[in-house]
């Protein structure tokens, strides 16, 4: 099993992750495929320059997909760990999406239940 860790500092985002999250068919999908029904938001990382390197590869890695509705991409899931918070990640696969952005899904409101806040370094395990 390979292990890929990401480390971003906390970011206020701009809302649509949570916008998206809330869509009734992504939060479905987010369910049946990862176990757990998602909080209505995302925590937002700004990735360092190793760990942009390592999303891109995962981008190209076999993994479980959000299949859009008609005006809508794709995005990948990963199951992710931060500590022992079970978590995943979701890739939006959209053109120019910033690459440094990471967005972080959990079954709790994970600013809270780990005390972050805006500049906060936070590690993402993925297993892959």
């Amino acid at each position: 099993m390979k292990r890929i860790e990401l480390k971003g500092l906390v970011i206020t985002g701009e809302g649509s992750g949570k916008e998206f999250v809330e869509l009734p068919w992504v939060n479905q999908q987010i369910s049946e495929k990862l176990d757990f029904i998602p909080f209505h938001g995302t925590l937002n990382l700004r990735l360092n320059e190793k760990s942009i390197k390592c999303k891109r590869l995962l981008e190209k890695t076999p993994t479980e997909k959000i299949i859009p509705v008609k005006g809508y991409f794709n995005g990948a899931l990963f199951k992710a760990f931060i500590g022992i918070l079970e978590c995943a990640i979701v890739i939006p696969l959209i053109p120019d999406y910033p690459e440094d952005l990471l967005e972080v899904i959990a079954s709790v409101n994970l600013r809270k239940a780990l005390e972050l806040e805006d500049g906060c370094e936070v590690t993402v395990m993925i297993n892959l």
